[in-house]
């Protein structure tokens, strides 16, 4: 068995679009099912070296935290360093990595990506929960809840480090470009992060305490049914040269709050 803080190797996922359903995934993922115990590795088509006898394998494609219901794949690229220590999920983004159509770009067709872990929730409403703890380095580093629907259809729920180098929650809403509102800073290296489904909407909400929520964001992924959009983690690095983020406490509950804007 592999150490409960044993990482993924770096870069044994493999690049985009060489094994797998989709562009991103790749042969290789940390199986960890609800009793917190490891299942051992694949390694990628082609990955011949000497680590290989470190490793337990098995051919699995997916990834199980304690606190969901379904799986989380691999997606995007570069991957993102990975381990799962006591529940948590701790990703490290590689340098350069962002997920953001600049509406004012030159060259619309040249866009960043950024390795994540994203998977098909349950039908239904529900939130999902975590605390977020960044190890801030350089502008934009930033710990994310993902919703993501197709290419150039997604969102992201941020915890993030502003040009005036402040921790900030920040939300970006991406239809063919991006936009990008910054919302509140925050004091340290952790914030709670919360990602609502109620019908066909979404709705972020982020907290200092885990208890008060402010609503930061409500909106709809337009064309893109909520039943059909992947949900998950994202470290990105865009003007640095990694950083590294903690999912702590993962949590997903059935049903929306009755109230999305009394702090509930």
């Amino acid at each position: 068995m592999i150490p409960d803080e044993q990482p993924i190797p770096p870069g044994i996922l493999g690049p985009p679009g060489q094994l797998g359903d989709h562009a991103g995934i790749g042969e290789v993922a940390e199986v960890r099912h609800i009793d917190g115990e490891a299942h051992g590795l694949m390694l990628a088509r082609g990955a011949a070296s000497a680590r290989d006898t470190l490793w337990q394998t098995t051919q699995v494609t997916a990834l199980k935290l304690p606190g969901l219901p379904f799986p989380l794949e691999p997606a995007g690229s570069p991957p993102p360093g990975c381990r799962v220590q006591h529940g948590a999920m701790i990703l490290t983004a590689a340098a350069g990595t962002d997920l953001f159509v600049d509406p004012a770009a030159a060259d619309p067709g040249q866009v960043p990506d950024a390795g994540r872990f994203v998977g098909l929730p349950p039908a239904g409403d529900f939130t999902l929960t975590a605390e977020v703890r960044v190890e801030f380095a350089r502008t934009f580093d930033a710990g994310v809840l993902l919703l993501h629907a197709r290419d150039r259809h997604w969102a992201k729920l941020c915890f993030e480090y502003s040009p005036q180098l402040r921790p900030t929650a920040v939300t970006v809403v991406t239809k063919g470009v991006s936009d990008d509102c910054n919302s509140f800073e925050v004091d340290g290296d952790t914030l709670w992060l919360r990602v609502t489904r109620t019908g066909s909407a979404w709705a972020f909400h982020a907290s200092v305490d885990g208890a008060w929520w402010r609503l930061l964001r409500y909106f709809a992924l337009g064309g893109d049914p909520a039943e059909l959009v992947r949900v998950g983690f994202l470290a990105q690095s865009p003007t640095g040269e990694g950083c590294t983020v903690t999912f702590d406490h993962i949590s997903f509950q059935p049903g929306a709050p009755a109230n999305l804007r009394d702090g509930s």
